[in-house]
């Protein structure tokens, strides 16, 4: 697709088509993880095929009685909470540049080692413009060729601005059900076991669309594997609205208060080209013997760098990112 260059962008059937086909891998619901526009995501999908694309936090989860919870209670506050909220008052005091839209530039590193850009423009009236040039970006963003609106964008936005201005407990389960709430977080038992019959009839009937057996049913997952599932939501869609909207001051620092939430990630110090910097890992036996680093700037929040190494020998990712602040119209007449 990339060097069909004029092509259209794939319509909502071929998304569908590629979910059945993750999800078949994954061995997953229809209704879990969804991110159909996040650019250069393709290696963390490969991660998460091999049941790595989650960061999983310490949830106390009762598998009788009451609701499916969002994230700890009653607990200590997690290690990565200190340095990430003072960090998130930091960027939302300091406000969003001046424009109309934040862009982001992708340059991604496979094992060749040859680096492939992508841009994302995503603007303040949420719409997306994608390309993988500053040519044909701004050739979409003159043309008014924006990607096809999704609810799934404007949720994880909304629900990192909830947590920038408001209720982080309430932006969590916001953040964690934006593609759905197949896994019934929040839930009476009753009710997440309704949710998650609905997201297995939904996967069947894909799979009778397109010709393919239907997989056997599968009992909605409690205890460890609930909690893997929830923080893979949580980190999953959190990193969507960071790749596609860093620039944006309260989308960022509202990513900033979610990730502290989680409490096994680890939140250490580093340079990166001279800048001061924060890593955020999460545990590798979370991962699934996987990893996945991000890494941004220690003053302004910024992503610089996300490293995801698979289980698999030999594969590694590694994605730099470059965030900031333009006008559709500059973007339009090419001046990026």
């Amino acid at each position: 697709m990339k060097n069909l260059r004029d092509v259209p962008s794939p319509g909502p059937e071929a998304y569908d088509r590629a979910r059945t086909a993750l999800r078949t891998a994954m061995g997953e619901p229809v209704a879990t993880v969804v991110r159909p526009k996040r650019r250069f995501s393709w290696p963390k999908v490969g991660v998460a095929a091999v049941g790595a694309a989650a960061v999983a936090a310490a949830v106390v989860l009762g598998t009788s009685g009451g609701s499916v919870p969002a994230g700890p209670s009653g607990a200590a506050p997690p290690a990565a909470e200190a340095p990430l909220v003072k960090l998130a008052s930091a960027v939302q005091a300091a406000g969003t540049q001046p424009g109309d839209a934040s862009l982001i530039v992708n340059t991604k590193f496979g094992r060749d080692d040859k680096p492939d850009l992508y841009y994302t423009l995503y603007t303040d009236k949420g719409q997306q413009f994608t390309g993988d040039s500053t040519k044909s970006l701004a050739r979409a963003v003159a043309k008014g060729d924006a990607q096809p609106a999704v609810p799934y964008d404007g949720n994880v936005m909304a629900a990192a601005r909830l947590a920038a201005n408001g209720d982080v407990d309430k932006a969590r389960i916001a953040m964690i059900t934006a593609g759905g709430n197949a896994l019934g977080v929040g839930l009476s038992p009753a009710e997440a076991d309704k949710a998650w019959a609905a997201a297995q009839a939904e996967t069947a009937e894909l799979f009778r669309k397109i010709g393919k057996p239907v997989p056997a049913p599968k009992p909605r997952p409690t205890g460890k594997e609930l909690e893997n599932l929830i923080n893979n939501h949580l980190w999953s869609n959190t990193q969507h609205a960071l790749f596609a909207n860093a620039a944006d001051a309260e989308v960022r620092a509202g990513v900033l208060k979610l990730y502290a939430t989680i409490p096994d990630m680890i939140v250490g110090k580093t340079t990166v080209d001279g800048q001061a910097a924060l890593s955020l890992t999460a545990p590798p036996a979370i991962l699934g013997g996987s990893a996945d680093v991000l890494i941004i700037n220690a003053d302004n929040g910024l992503p610089i760098r996300e490293e995801i190494t698979s289980a698999e020998p030999a594969k590694r990712y590694v994605v730099n990112y470059k965030s900031s602040r333009v006008t559709l119209a500059d973007v339009a007449a090419g001046k990026i």
